[in-house]
């Protein structure tokens, strides 16, 4: 009988096999350094987490008749995000807040003061005068992806963190802030948050904080939001240096409307959407150039606005006090009016209950 002739390439490939197989990592392995990895954030990240207790003076009703302020107490999270004490959060957990108390992770209590307060970023930085603190790296959510595990810490009770994990669900998602304005490039993520966990970090496997946990969606399950550190790094920078985040304004109340197809066709228009003009503000920008009740908005200096949430992200910081270009329709006409826009004063954020 031959013998039999096995080619030194095929058993290369037969060990190669074998010793792949024997270096798979088993699913409790698997599972050992998915918790290993969430132990190691939580250590590196906790003791700079924080618990916010706030008072807020509201008008509470007593009667049917009758109001009557009163103090009323509220909660969120937070982090220190520098060694000397800054602390990043929402802004509706501290927004108006008549008294600020920060508690650390090993239960020591300090007074804040508010430094900076952005609802229509919804975030807000307080600081605590306190030796020995821990703080927190901010990375760079601009590298996430989706699928990538994510960390979501609070400490909504004080002396100790709440702890959920999960992935990345969606980048560049659009929220709604409390004011009224829209934030672009929000994390969605499946890692659930409790209750008070508002203002606290979501992390990434490196302990880097990549987003500010924001918003739960309530009717639907393992939803969940937060503002990515790319926003929260400029805001806070800003709040630091000037307590606020400068926008500008026109001095108009708009809607959002259609342009019906034959003013779209006759005016050759890019678009079939636009800014409707309701109410202009007296003595305001849109007020003195010349802009009437019932134009429609299409554009500032060539670049589209196809609705309300395209002029706010227009209206930035640079626009203020320079001359720009605003486009409008006004009955069957296309026109140009040249408009200074001014600063948006800090305005009444809509009050709600503190989580």
């Amino acid at each position: 009988m031959d013998p039999i002739v096995i080619p030194v390439s095929a058993t290369g490939e037969a060990a190669q096999r074998v010793a792949h197989d024997t270096q798979r990592p088993t699913d409790g392995e698997l599972l050992d350094a998915y918790s290993r990895t969430v132990v190691s954030v939580v250590e590196k990240v906790s003791p700079s987490v924080v618990k916010i207790d706030i008072k807020r003076k509201m008008l509470v009703r007593q009667s049917f008749f009758n109001q009557a302020e009163q103090e009323v107490p509220g909660s969120g999270s937070g982090f220190i995000f520098t060694p000397d004490g800054y602390i990043l959060t929402n802004s509706h957990v501290v927004h108006e807040a008549s008294q600020i108390d920060v508690i650390l992770s090993d239960g020591r209590k300090f007074p804040a003061q508010v430094i900076g307060d952005d609802p229509a970023t919804d975030l807000a930085v307080v600081k605590i005068e306190a030796p020995n603190l821990v703080h927190a790296t901010i990375g760079d959510s601009q590298s996430l992806k989706v699928g990538q595990l994510v960390i979501a810490i609070g400490n909504p009770y004080g002396f100790q963190c709440t702890v959920t994990s999960g992935v990345v669900s969606a980048v560049g998602r659009s929220l709604r802030t409390y004011n009224g304005r829209l934030i672009d490039d929000v994390i969605q993520t499946d890692a659930s948050l409790n209750p008070g966990n508002s203002g606290g970090p979501l992390v990434n496997s490196a302990g880097e904080v990549i987003g500010i946990n924001s918003a739960i969606i309530f009717p639907a399950q393992g939803i969940c939001f937060a503002i990515p550190s790319s926003i929260a790094r400029f805001v806070a920078s800003k709040l630091m240096t000037d307590g606020r985040i400068r926008r500008g304004r026109i001095g108009v109340a708009g809607q959002n409307v259609v342009i019906k197809d034959e003013i779209v066709e006759s005016l050759k228009l890019s678009s079939n959407q636009g800014v409707l003009v309701v109410n202009l503000e007296r003595d305001s920008p849109a007020d003195r150039t010349g802009l009437v009740a019932g134009d429609v908005i299409i554009g500032l200096d060539d670049k589209p606005v196809n609705n309300v949430d395209d002029l706010h992200k227009l209206l930035s910081e640079e626009k203020i006090g320079t001359q720009a270009t605003l486009t409008i329709v006004r009955m069957f006409d296309k026109r140009q009016l040249k408009i200074t826009p001014e600063e948006q004063p800090d305005g009444p954020m809509k009050r709600i209950p503190v989580e």
